[in-house]
């Protein structure tokens, strides 16, 4: 691929996101839509296929020196994510199809505007465009999360709002910072630094830590655990792949380069990462509604996501990137067979549903998957994903090993009682007889007779099938998708092709 093509990624959806704005017909937003992400896709593929022969290729726009041109930068990891981020965006709109929200005003170019920043964040060399992408990324995202206006969703996008520029804040100072210690902001020309300079290393922390806070890690966790479930079920089943996972993949890309190995405070990430694994586990003891669960349960995952980044070896950091994957594809399933529950019977509390295993067996089936899947039991990406992590955690110091795996054994046991608590009070029980009616038109709030055409809808059924077969495909095709992972982790570890690659592009 022509590495001058890669800024394509970004403009042609920041394009396709101005030409939608002003061509507000209901037969082209649907199609730019579908369509951006699609071209994210194909392109990301088309990535992967030219990262097996070449590691890493670079674009410096205008063809101006690297550490003062933008450059754009892709490789193996990039590249996977790309793929993802773009194939579940692709799902996640075919639910804001099926429920109506794409009808919602602006919701076409925000969600296009949103995927642009997310490919802009994979693609950046420098840290300072992070901020830029990251900013493009959160801008649409402040009205996505209300975009229905209730005021309930109101009050929880101020939140987030608040939540994200203070951290937006912490990140653009600590960019700031690292300029003044090194005099770059170029990731290729800071490869290593932080080990060798106690100033940026203390400057790099600052950035790592407003990163810890948009992945959604133990303490800064409450904003997500408030904010997404306060939203609809395909926004949050699109932030849910996006929005924490984009930090933790900025995580990943700044501590491997700028480090080029463990930091010099590992420790406190260990320590963040063994408490965010345990308190999201247990928070979703504490859940009465289930995507209230679910955002705890996103929680944990993070905190397991980053133990590749504790260990920091290519097997750690594969297993870790695998987790991420998997992460993504099992929780947006989840959260959208979770919507579609809400939008059918009209509530996601556990104390008015029950006895759904019968009437809804197709969505039962996927969500037992998903939750299997949460839990680390085949047939789902969870099981390789928990092996892959667990054995990737033996590497390193007794004590350290001995912290790791507790931690994990007790986050499963917790997710496993509130996963089960879960389905045994929305499948099992009793049939339901009542429920609450989606519809306006139909009295919203009154309760009504459950009848034999009460049933989820197809169109809302097909999305959380489509991800969480994705999970199991997963689980049966390790051995095709894991030396994927084994090149996106060999990306990070071994930096010589990305650094000639922005010194040469």
């Amino acid at each position: 691929m022509n590495p001058a093509l890669l800024p394509l990624l970004v403009a042609i959806p920041l394009l396709l996101s101005a030409v939608s704005l002003l061509w507000r017909r209901a037969a082209f937003q649907r199609t730019v839509l579908f369509v951006s992400p699609a071209l994210t896709v194909g392109a990301g593929v088309w990535l992967l296929v030219t990262h097996a022969g070449e590691p890493a290729i670079a674009h410096a726009v205008g063809s101006f020196l690297p550490g003062i041109a933008i450059v754009f930068v892709s490789d193996s990891l990039s590249a996977l994510l790309l793929v993802v981020t773009a194939a579940i965006t692709v799902v996640a709109s075919a639910f804001l199809v099926a429920t109506g929200e794409d009808r919602y005003r602006f919701v076409t170019p925000l969600v296009v505007m949103l995927g642009a920043g997310v490919n802009g964040i994979l693609l950046t060399g420098d840290l300072f465009n992070l901020f830029v992408f990251v900013e493009v990324m959160l801008m649409p995202s402040y009205a996505l999360i209300a975009v229905s206006g209730t005021w309930r969703r109101l009050g929880i996008g101020r939140m987030f709002i608040i939540v994200n520029l203070v951290a937006s804040t912490i990140l653009v100072t600590g960019v700031g910072l690292v300029y003044g210690a090194t005099g770059t902001v170029n990731l290729a020309m800071l490869r290593g630094v932080g080990a060798e300079n106690p100033q940026a290393a203390l400057a790099i922390a600052v950035v790592l830590l407003a990163l810890l806070v948009k992945g959604g890690a133990v303490p800064a966790h409450g904003w997500l655990v408030r904010g997404y479930p306060g939203t609809s079920a395909a926004i949050m089943g699109l932030f849910s792949a996006l929005h924490t996972k984009m930090g933790l993949y900025a995580l990943y890309r700044v501590y491997a380069t700028v480090f080029d190995g463990a930091a010099p405070y590992d420790w406190v990430l260990l320590i963040v990462v063994l408490v965010t694994i345990v308190l999201g586990a247990v928070g979703t003891l504490g859940e009465r509604r289930m995507r209230g669960a679910l955002a705890f349960q996103m929680v944990t995952g993070v905190g397991q996501i980053l133990i590749g980044l504790v260990v920091f070896t290519q097997f750690s950091i594969a297993a870790g990137l695998f987790y991420m994957v998997h992460h993504m594809l099992t929780m947006g399933g989840l959260i959208l067979g979770a919507g579609a529950l809400e939008e059918t019977y009209g509530s996601g509390r556990f104390d008015r549903l029950s006895g759904l295993m019968k009437r809804e067996a197709m969505l039962a089936v996927t969500m037992a998957l998903g939750l299997l899947s949460l839990v680390g039991l085949p047939p789902t990406s969870g099981l390789w994903g928990k092996v892959m992590l667990l054995g990737s955690a033996t590497v390193g110091p007794s004590w350290r090993v001995a912290l790791l795996l507790t931690a994990v054994a007790l986050a499963s046991i917790s997710s496993l009682l509130a996963l089960q608590h879960f389905w045994r009070e929305v499948f099992w029980g009793p049939p339901i007889r009542e429920f609450l009616p989606d519809d306006p038109l139909t009295h919203r709030g009154r309760r009504a007779r459950v009848t034999e055409t009460t049933r989820v809808h197809r169109r809302l059924l097909v999305p959380p099938v489509v991800l969480i077969g994705a999970s199991v495909a997963m689980f049966a095709l390790v051995g095709a998708v894991w030396p994927l992972f084994q090149r996106a982790a060999l990306a990070l570890v071994t930096l010589d092709p990305y650094v000639e690659a922005v010194f040469g592009g």
